[in-house]
Formats: C-alpha cells, structure tokens, sequence
C-alpha cells in the first residue's frame, strides 16, 4: 500500500530529525565522543517504515544502528538521547548500556526486550519470542484479540547473517513456522571488511536455503517501497503465522561507530557512490512532487527540526549521570521464595533416587502451570531423555509442552531469553555439561545481563537442566565439571543438590524465580549406582515442598563436645563431595561439620561464616580442577575474611589438574577425590 501524504510528511520530518541527531553528535563531539555510538544514516527509510507498522502488541529486536525505527516507534530524541549520554533517567536502560541499546516495555508502543551489542545474538532470543507467542496462541492462554496477533521483528545487519546462531534462529523459525520477520540491512561492510571479502551471497540468497522461510529484497532507499513490502509483509505474518526475512539494501552514509570512522577504511570512490543513494533527498523530492510542500515550506520544517534536536539535547545533557548507589540495583529481580515451605519428608512418603525427583517435580510443574514447557534434545517422544529424566512427560503433556530440538545449544539457551518476555516459563536442557559451551554465548550476552542492562524491566525467567559430572567411565566428553565457568556469568544463579529431597526443593524454587537458574544435576546421584552415594536417596517431598536459593544445610552436624574442646572441622561442598565428605567422616566419629552449598550462587555467606567461626578449621571439597576454580576462590575469601577465626590454613580438594576426564576407569580413578583422600586430609587438618 502507498503511504498516505500524511504518513510521507512524518516520515520527512522523522527522518530530518535523524539526519540532524547524527549532524548535532558530531558537531557536539567534546561532549558526545565520550561513549560510542551508531546512527541510522542511509538506513532511515525502512527503518521508519518498519517502526511506523508495528503496533503495541508486537515485539522489536532493534540493533544498534536503528536509532530511526525508534523514532518511528515513537520514541523521542531526548530518550534517545540519555541513553547516548548515559544519564540515570536513561528509561532504557538507566545509563548502563550505549546508545540505541532500548528496553522497554510501555503498554502503548512495542515491547522491546534488551539485546546485547554481539553480532547476531539477537536473532535467537527474537525467535524464541516468536516461538512463545506461537506456544500461547495455541494452547490458548493469549490475551490479544482476534486480528490482533502480535508479530516478532528481529532487525539484523547485513554481516550478522555469517553468524552460526543467526543460522540456528532461521532454522527453527522455518521448522516450526514461527510468527517473526528478519529485517536484514545490508550496506556492505562489516567494520572495515567489504562484502565482497567476507560472504559468498546476499542475506536474501542464503536465506532462500531454509525452506519454508519466505524472502524479498528491495531497495532500501526508497521510503514509498519500503513502506508499502513492510506493510504487505507484516500483515502477511499477522494473519499466517509464518515466517519472513526482508532483505533490504541501504547506503551507510555515516561512520561505522563513533569510534571507528568511516574516512579510516573507506575508499572515496565508495564513500561517493553511497552518498548519492541518500534515501532523504529521495523523500524530500518526493514531499515537493507531490505537492505536500514547498521549497519555503520544507526548508521551515527542517529549521523547526534542527532547532528542535538541539533543544532535546541540552535537556538530555542538563539530566543527571548516575551515582555509585546505583551500581548494584537489579543485578537479579526479586524472587518469592524466601523460605523454606512443604514437607520435606512426609508420613508415609516414598524413597526416591535423584532422578525421579526432578521427573516429579517437572511434572508437578507442567501440571499446575500451563505457562510451563521442557524442551532440549531427546527430552521428547519416546526416550525422555538420555537419563530418563524427562521420561514419559511428552506423552503426557504432548509435543507441544515437551519436545525435542535440533542439535543447536545456542537456541536451547538462548531463546529463553524470548520465551521469558513473551510470557512463558521455560525449562530447558543441555544434554550433558560438556556440551554446553555453544550456549555460554548466548548465556552471557543475552540471558545473564538482561535484567540488569534493562535496569529491571526484562528479568529473564528460565530454567536450563545440566547434567553433570563423573559417573564412571563417561570419558572427556561425557564427565566434565563446569561450574566454576557459569560462575562467572554473574547475573545467573547456580544450583547443585547433592540429594532427592534438595532436588526437588530446588527445581522448585529455580522455575519460580524470577531470573535465570542454571541446575547442575550429578549423573553419579542420579540413581546413586556409585558406590557410597545412598544418601542421595531420600523420601520424597510433598508438592508443595520449596527450598530458597542461597541456603546451605547442614549435612552432618559435629559433636558439640568435640567441637568445645577444638578437636571438630568443617567441610564445605556441595554434590558429590557431600558423599565423599560423609563417607569420609565415618572415620572421625563426632569430629566432622559438613556444609553442603546447595546453591553456588547466591552463596549462603553466614552459613560459611559461622562454620569457620566455630571449628577454626576448614576444608573445601569440590569435583573440579582446583586450579583457577570456584573452590580456590571461595578458599581464598575464607581466607582473606576469616584470618583471625582459622587455627590452620584452609585446604582445597578437588581433580587433579588435567585437560579432560580419561576414558579408562583407572585413570578416571586417580584424576577424582575420593572419600579415603578426604579422610587422610581431614587427619592432617584434625592434627594441626
């Protein structure tokens, strides 16, 4: 459909006023060089298009060029603005993130959940959105009206689309037929490298290799063109519910960042050639041909406007920067379980190993909560998973709640971070620890700071299973220990029960969470067939038993005899270490406190402390590496805090220091601890 003249003369004056905001950023360098930023220069036409037809409903994926969608969305230069300056009344993002990085959830413009400045990244949380729409459409819990199904725009650069996860998006998109449009810009160059080096095809050709993902490519010069495809486009999808990629080639008339300009890497001859496809003359003939007005009148609006900018500016640079009170706010969003609730060990309850614990609470879970659903690989159909922890769920709940992906990590992490802001809770798994370094990018970019990087607005609800562990002759790839990697990622929470009844408690706790929870469930515990594991079997809890994230327990509780007259440690771990640690207490009746973490992140720091408080004497027991690990660090900082409390330096236990877990049994053998290298610590410690 042609744009009306209403419609061409508030894209003319949205686009002059993208025009003078990158104008006033340069010419205002001593104050705007300060953080790096993008423009949308040569890209304004269809991005005013697109934000022109989104609606309230819909969600957008803009990058970190669109500053002109979010005009045409209806954002103003001053939010934008604050964000490029980052002040603390940034709405996006309270002055944590660069420029043209939005957040927003406002009721009447489009939900954009946050997404990180990572080449591509955003594809993947942007079809998980769409694959949460579609989840709720078709169990029925949507709240929209008919005609008013919301649709998904992941906006991409032209280079992005090299990108192995933009492949994986595309893939499930064009698998399941999801409601989501790919708005790729192409102006050619990624930084300083030229298409021409770079990629064998266009974005629109590449595309064409997923069947069932409709494409188009037209010029991105043309404001009447690119209205008229995106309408076309975007009603298609509102109706069908398929899938849609826009290829659209566009100019880049200004620098690729603030902090790498375009005069360093860029040919003259190219620089020319780009110039002369400016898409605003293109409009601004276009106003005067059509009569909508005049040279006298044009030449008013775009004074009106400069001077305009300019006035939104000296609002935006008068705001104040944030203070160092408002480092910490939002790190994680607020959860509901505070405290512990239910029966852990029920009259007449039934004994339990590991694994039918976490089968049980899922499905407890996928019982009461039609927001819920379990993907990853072979969790669905017939198998349940390689460990038969999702066992018989998909028959259950059907294909829908319970189902399998491709092989594609990246996707099964990352399109939480979608599902989430499209209103699921989604449980999500990653076959085996070794396996989850795919999703570690996605984890870190996308899940892990969007809460904190959205100053609150996208706390990401998600819960990721991974197996874990040594379970015997698992080999290298199959019995890794990766805690201390996720550790890192500091805006996920970190779980690791060493038992049934904590299984379940936690499982619990981490689905109602309202922010990411990594669950690392011991394949040696699942069914406790390693030799000393039978504590980790337990009666199981009622339904209703929740254990808050962040407590430790007390596993095995010392003599307070012993402990009164100095002859009593403690042991602090968590999983199988709290087997190797209770095995190893039996031969020091009275003398042993075994603490058992529970939950890596938050640490239970007055457990820890009162701990070392009382016994004076510690050992730090993991399956990891030591070196460079969680148990070092946590060492360290018992250490450094609690000097004058230690009557012996604390010890760490952990693997020997090797690259992989070896295949043979043997030598699997001497790489682990064990209870009896415990015990012989423990006599030394007890000793000193």
């Amino acid at each position: 459909m042609r744009p009306s003249n209403e419609i061409l003369l508030k894209a003319f004056r949205l686009m002059a006023t993208a025009k003078s905001m990158a104008e006033l950023y340069e010419e205002r360098k001593d104050i705007c060089a300060k953080y790096v930023h993008a423009t949308s220069r040569g890209h304004e036409a269809i991005q005013l298009a697109a934000g022109f037809l989104l609606r309230a409903q819909d969600f957008a994926f803009p990058y970190y060029r669109d500053d002109a969608m979010l005009l045409g969305m209806g954002f103003t230069p001053s939010e934008l603005m604050l964000q490029l300056l980052a002040k603390k009344t940034d709405y996006f993002s309270a002055g944590r993130t660069y420029y043209s990085h939005p957040s927003s959830n406002r009721e009447d413009l489009p939900k954009i959940p946050h997404q990180s400045s990572a080449t591509g990244m955003q594809a993947i949380p942007a079809t998980g959105t769409a694959q949460g729409l579609q989840y709720k459409e078709d169990r029925n819990i949507v709240t929209h009206k008919r005609g008013e199904e919301p649709i998904v725009l992941c906006s991409l650069g032209d280079a992005s689309v090299t990108e192995g996860e933009v492949a994986e998006a595309l893939q499930m998109a064009a698998l399941h037929e999801y409601p989501i449009i790919y708005l790729v810009q192409d102006n050619e160059w990624d930084i300083s490298a030229h298409s021409s080096e770079i990629r064998r095809m266009d974005a629109d050709e590449y595309a064409k290799g997923f069947k069932g993902l409709r494409v188009i490519s037209i010029n991105g010069t043309d404001f009447n063109e690119c209205y008229d495809t995106m309408d076309k486009v975007i009603s298609l999808v509102r109706k069908d519910r398929k899938p849609y990629l826009v290829h659209v080639k566009v100019p880049l008339l200004n620098h690729h960042t603030s902090g790498v300009r375009k005069e360093w890497y860029r040919p003259k001859e190219n620089l020319e050639s780009d110039a002369a496809r400016d898409p605003y003359p293109v409009l601004r003939q276009q106003i005067k041909d059509n009569r909508i007005a005049g040279n006298e009148d044009i030449g008013a609006i775009e004074a009106e406007i400069k001077t305009y900018v300019a006035a939104e500016f000296e609002r935006a640079v008068a705001e104040p920067d944030p203070t160092a009170e408002d480092l910490m706010d939002h790190i994680f969003a607020e959860t509901p379980v505070t405290e512990e609730r239910g029966e852990r060990q029920p009259v007449g309850g039934q004994t339990v190993v590991m694994v039918d614990a976490a089968l049980h609470a899922v499905d407890e879970i996928l019982r009461k909560h039609p927001e819920a659903l379990l993907y990853g690989q072979d969790v669905g159909g017939e198998l349940g998973g390689v460990f038969r922890e999702a066992a018989l769920l998909a028959k259950k709940y059907g294909d829908q709640r319970v189902f399998n992906t491709p092989i594609m990590e990246a996707y099964i992490v990352g399109s939480t971070t979608g599902m989430s802001a499209a209103g699921c809770k989604p449980i999500v798994e990653v076959q085996f620890a070794d396996y989850i370094f795919p999703g570690i990018n996605q984890l870190f970019t996308e899940v892990s700071r969007s809460c904190y990087l959205s100053a609150g607005k996208w706390p990401v609800q998600m819960l990721l299973r991974v197996p874990i562990g040594a379970y015997g002759s698992g080999g290298p790839y199959h019995s890794s220990s990766v805690e201390s990697v996720v550790l890192q990622l500091k805006g996920v929470k970190v779980v690791y029960p060493s038992n049934a009844a904590d299984m379940k408690g936690l499982l619990k706790a981490s689905y109602y969470d309202p922010n990411p929870v990594v669950l690392f469930e011991h394949k040696g515990l699942y069914w406790s067939k390693v030799k000393g594991t039978d504590a980790a079997k337990t009666v199981e809890p009622d339904e209703d038993y929740i254990i808050p994230l962040g407590k430790a327990r007390i596993a095995l509780a010392a003599d307070e005899d012993k402990t009164a007259n100095g002859e009593s440690m403690a042991v602090i771990t968590y999983g199988m270490g709290v087997h190797w640690a209770m095995n190893a207490a039996k031969q020091h009746e009275g003398q042993i406190e075994i603490i058992d973490l529970r939950t890596l992140n938050p640490l239970d720091e007055e457990a820890i402390e009162a701990a070392v408080r009382k016994h004076g004497k510690v050992i730090v027991l993991t399956e990891e590496t030591v070196t460079h690990s969680f148990a070092e660090a946590l060492a360290g900082r018992i250490a450094s805090q609690y000097f004058r409390h230690l009557d012996a330096p604390v010890r760490i236990i952990g693997s020997k220091n090797v690259p992989a877990i070896p295949l043979n049994e043997n030598l699997e053998r001497a790489l682990l601890p064990n209870a009896d290298m415990v015990a012989e610590a423990m006599d030394e410690l007890l000793s000193e």
